[in-house]
Formats: structure tokens, C-alpha cells, sequence
């Protein structure tokens, strides 16, 4: 048995993606996170032999020249058909790649859907060879804040009560702390806010769905929700976030992760005491001890 809370019905996210991948998907949050991660890597000045793209779709990572092979995967195969190089069926909670067999790992808007984070970037860093690379891009938790918002106090108002409707995602600082803890080196975690406008609420879920991004909290309620709530959370939306032209704003923060398998080669932090010049020296200026009051300079001139 495991301690790890269940947040998601992976189920019913696999559903969710299966009807967004045969109902013509939303692609547009995707290519902008996607080209973001392939600028990242355009940075990095070396070859990668084995990449394998967590979550890929078709042309995610572009065509920089950089690896040799990419394998990308994905739970719903329908997702990767047509991605160029090998493709797989691949659980991001259960990798089936040996120890050190990778280069590179990356993952587009797919790791937020994971119940346990932690463990899939332990996974990820065992697969990747020792100094290999580790590059993704997820929701953070800025991400949909308004329409979290809007639902949850429109569901308060008219029933009594609320279900959970939008999920929770990671804080950026959070997320450069799993990488820590996962045995990363080199870790680094920053964010992008992306703000999307829309003519109403009713668009933004339908692009969601799109997306393959409907409710699959395990803890949802199975009861549609009512009209009269929709109706309801679509006024405040409109009263709290549009602007003046009547078009609402929605906000996706995409936390980008990056950090390398431990290897002796990467530079590491100095050990304390060991520095060869005291700061004071260096600053030109004069040592205070810890708890000494600083004295006014006297004018020398």
C-alpha cells in the first residue's frame, strides 16, 4: 500500500484526453509551453543519444538537432500518433525505462495530472544517465484561479455547498523543492503567467475540455453540476475578471523545471570555511562581528 493521497482519477483523465484527442484538441497552451522547453533546450550545447518526451505530441519538441532518438509517450496512445521517431504507450506514474538509459527527459503540461509528483521525478532521475538532463513544464497554482473562484462561491450560493471542480497545481516553489528532494543537481524552478481571453465562461470550459482538462478529481461530485450554479458562477466571473470590452481573462501559470543527474563533473557549492578571501576584504569596507553596533566612518579627507 502506498501513502500517497489519490487527488486524480487517472481513469477518467485518460477519458477525458481519449475524447480531446478524437473531438479536434486545443492545442494552443500546448505549442506555447512546448516552444518555451525547445528554446530551453536550444541553450544547452550538447547532443542528446536517447530523449524521451513525457506526454509528447506531434513536433513538441521541434527540430533542433540535438537527439539522436526521441521516444515520445504518452497514456492515451492517440496522443503521440503522428509524432515523428518511436512513440509509446507510457504511464508518467509507472516509468518502464532501466537506470541510467536516458539522456534527456522532458514533459509538456502533462506532470500536474500525476497523484504522486514526488515519486515520478525520483523515477525520472533514476532513469536518466548521470549527468543527464531533465526539462518540463507544468500548471502552477495561478493557474485557473478565477474560474476556481467563481465556481466554488456560485455552488456555495445556490446550493448550500461546494464540490471540488478545479484542481489544485503545484507553487513554483514547491516544485524547485521536489526537485531537491528528488536528487537533483543544479535544480531550477521559475514561472510564466499566460492570461487567455475569452467572450464568456461557457468558452473556457469548452476549451478546457478540449484540452482533455475536465473535472477528474477523485474527489468530484458525479452530479452535473446545476444551471443555476453555471449561470451564477458565469456572473461573478464576469463582475471579478472581465475587462472593458465585456471579454473575461483566465490566467495559466506554467512552472518550468529543469536539473541535471548527479554527476562529479557538475560544479558544486564551496564548502563552508573554505573561502581564500574574507567579503570584507573584497568589498574594500570594514569586518563588523555578529552583534557589534557599526560606528559612523570618520571623513578622512
Amino acid at each position: 500500500m502506498t501513502d500517497t493521497p489519490i487527488l486524480f482519477d487517472r481513469g477518467q483523465l485518460a477519458r477525458n484526453r481519449l475524447r480531446a484527442a478524437r473531438g479536434g484538441r486545443i492545442d494552443f497552451l500546448f505549442r506555447e509551453a512546448a516552444g518555451a522547453l525547445a528554446d530551453r533546450l536550444a541553450t544547452v550545447n550538447r547532443q542528446f543519444a536517447v530523449a524521451v518526451d513525457l506526454g509528447g505530441r506531434a513536433g513538441s519538441l521541434g527540430d533542433g538537432g540535438q537527439i539522436e532518438t526521441l521516444i515520445s509517450t504518452d497514456a492515451v496512445p492517440d496522443l503521440v500518433e503522428g509524432t515523428s521517431g518511436l512513440c509509446a504507450a507510457c504511464d508518467e506514474e509507472a516509468l518502464p525505462f532501466a537506470p541510467e538509459s536516458l539522456d534527456l527527459v522532458t514533459s509538456s503540461l502533462t506532470l500536474q495530472w500525476v497523484n504522486d509528483l514526488p515519486g515520478c521525478l525520483v523515477q525520472i532521475r533514476r532513469a536518466l544517465k548521470p549527468d543527464g538532463l531533465f526539462l518540463a513544464a507544468m500548471l502552477g497554482g495561478g493557474s485557473l484561479y478565477e474560474l476556481r473562484g467563481a465556481l466554488m462561491d456560485a455552488e456555495m450560493e445556490v446550493t448550500g455547498g461546494a464540490s471540488p471542480r478545479v484542481a489544485p497545481f503545484v507553487d513554483v516553489r514547491e516544485a524547485g523543492a521536489l526537485l531537491q528532494r528528488a536528487g537533483f543537481a543544479l535544480p531550477v524552478a521559475d514561472a510564466d503567467l499566460i492570461t487567455v481571453r475569452y467572450p464568456d465562461v461557457a468558452a473556457l470550459m469548452r476549451d478546457l475540455r478540449g484540452m482533455g482538462w475536465a473535472n477528474a478529481l477523485a474527489a468530484r461530485s458525479r452530479v452535473p453540476l446545476r444551471r443555476a450554479v453555471l449561470r451564477r458562477a458565469a456572473a461573478l466571473y464576469a463582475a471579478r475578471h472581465a475587462d472593458s470590452d465585456g471579454r473575461i481573462r483566465a490566467s495559466f501559470e506554467v512552472v518550468h523545471l529543469s536539473g541535471w543527474a548527479p554527476h562529479d563533473s557538475q560544479q558544486k557549492p564551496a564548502r563552508p570555511g573554505s573561502a581564500q578571501m574574507r567579503l570584507a576584504d573584497a568589498l574594500g569596507t570594514r569586518e563588523i562581528a555578529t552583534g557589534a553596533k557599526a560606528r559612523p566612518r570618520q571623513n578622512e579627507d
